[in-house]
């Protein structure tokens, strides 16, 4: 989901102090690493894949009709908040090793979800393609060993009942002192169901509460998701559940979601990839960017959404809503007085503009971008295409940060430019190499929902990265205006 510190969080107020001297660190450590790495070539190509997994606890539940000869015994789902007692095991042989295993595992956003990668990145050889399934297997089997006969380890893009009563285990209510709700500034019992299970995520629940608060207390007032219902003759017209001043947002005919967790409570499948050189990155990045909704569409998993059918398949508009940190006058609803940019979309979305020099002619929309950052980065001599799309991502404003991260070497530490970064959820996402690392530039491959099956999730990922090899080899062009 993004950076992962350890550390003292701020609070909105004081993340919000230090967002300048974010910026400009973060930009002068971008060029720092760029003059030492920009004229890098010659890295082989290395992969590898990130696979989400939602722990859901399966149990029978007697079910009568009005005839009690037909009474059948049926399943109930649940969420199982119990990420936090298994990551340790999971992550025992990488500690132990001194971060050398064959699978490596990271907390994500809710107490209900882990994260697995290969313990290494995957090679051009063919025969690492047939790894892919073998690894997934491992690390499904991984994670099912530590799980009680009734938890089950899903690679379940959307939790259908999320947000419902009784949909998780250990059960937990809304309460006004949980730390994820809104800011004092608005009403405080304002989720539906914000419930302990979107925030207590394991060694990084610091991080988790302090995103979900900030974010919300940036933007003014809590997240508002609709998403059209799936309507058929029975499907009640207008609200779909009694109006209340918590669901003034609501619109009709729409699932109405007001908590963070709804869109990070998801699951996905993404992919990494190593190119030879900066410039064979920003091809890669340009040429895979008109294939993203098209694989979004393609592994297309998820149709309901807190327990209602929806009218879309996908989980993309849900994220997009739920990180929406915009205020009023951003989203120019208000004219601009205390922000600096009107921004068209959420820090979760797709690209803005292509990166290669082919792409610039179909770079056709206006970008709003921070112009002091933009001067900076082309009087370092950082190429015009990829000034732009920095001093892009640095129109907004870093939404968590640590204490102890607050002030860092510029040329030995890239956590203030990897805190915008990464914050910026897009479609794809042009990746620098780390600080003091052997690995090269990389783009990552961010669309993709979850199957069910290993085998699934293991055809997608080949499926992109035989795709980039055709694509640098066969030198196909698939660019078409950005808009």
């Amino acid at each position: 989901m993004g950076l992962l510190s350890e550390g003292t969080p701020l609070s909105w107020s004081e993340t919000q102090k230090h967002s300048e001297h974010v910026r400009q660190h973060g930009i002068r450590q971008f060029i720092s690493l760029y003059y030492r790495l920009k004229d890098r070539t010659k890295d082989s190509l290395k992969w590898g894949d990130e696979v989400e997994y939602q722990l859901v606890r399966l149990t029978k539940s007697a079910a009568s009709s009005s005839d009690q000869q037909q009474q059948q015994s049926q399943l109930a789902s649940q969420l199982a908040l119990v990420a936090d007692q298994i990551l340790p095991e999971l992550q025992r042989e990488e500690i132990e090793n001194g971060g050398r295993a064959s699978t490596l595992w990271r907390p994500e956003y809710a107490a209900y979800m882990v994260e697995g990668v290969p313990g290494e990145p995957y090679g051009h050889l063919l025969a690492h393609l047939n790894l892919v399934e073998a690894n997934m297997r491992k690390r499904r089997a991984q994670v099912q060993s530590l799980l009680g006969s009734d938890v089950y380890a899903l690679t379940l893009t959307a939790f259908p009942r999320l947000g419902c009563p009784d949909f998780c285990y250990p059960g937990a209510k809304p309460t006004l002192r949980a730390a994820c709700l809104a800011a004092p500034s608005y009403p405080m019992r304002s989720s539906i169901r914000v419930i302990r299970g979107f925030a207590q995520c394991t060694p990084q629940s610091a991080l988790t509460r302090t995103l979900t608060r900030n974010i919300r207390e940036r933007r003014g007032k809590k997240v508002a998701i609709n998403i059209p219902v799936y309507r058929d003759l029975n499907t009640p017209d207008g609200l779909l559940e009694p109006p209340t001043e918590h669901t003034a947002a609501a619109l009709p005919g729409h699932i109405y979601m007001d908590a963070m967790g709804f869109g990070m409570g998801c699951c996905c499948l993404q992919m990494t990839f190593q190119a030879c050189s900066i410039t064979e990155a920003y091809l890669l990045y340009d040429q895979l960017t008109p294939l993203s909704p098209v694989l979004l569409a393609l592994s297309a998993a998820s149709p309901v959404h807190r327990g209602w059918l929806a009218d879309t398949d996908t989980r993309w508009r849900v994220i997009s809503g739920a990180v929406d940190c915009r205020t009023d006058e951003e989203m120019g609803l208000k004219p601009l007085e205390r922000n600096r940019f009107r921004i068209a979309k959420s820090r979760y979305d797709s690209i803005d503009s292509y990166l290669s020099a082919d792409g610039q002619a179909y770079n056709d929309i206006p970008l709003t971008m921070d112009e002091d950052i933009l001067r900076q980065l082309m009087e370092a001599g950082v190429e015009p295409s990829l000034s732009r799309h920095l001093a892009h991502l640095f129109i907004r404003d870093p939404v968590s940060l640590f204490s102890e991260k607050i002030h860092q070497s510029d040329t030995e530490e890239s956590d203030h430019f990897e805190n915008i970064q990464s914050t910026n959820w897009q479609s794809m996402r042009f990746k620098p190499p780390p600080t003091n690392s052997t690995i090269g530039w990389r783009v990552e491959f961010r669309c993709a929902e979850v199957q069910l099956t290993d085998f699934e999730n293991a055809a997608y990922v080949v499926f992109i990265v035989l795709l980039t090899r055709v694509l640098l080899t066969l030198q196909i062009d698939l660019l078409m205006p950005i808009s």
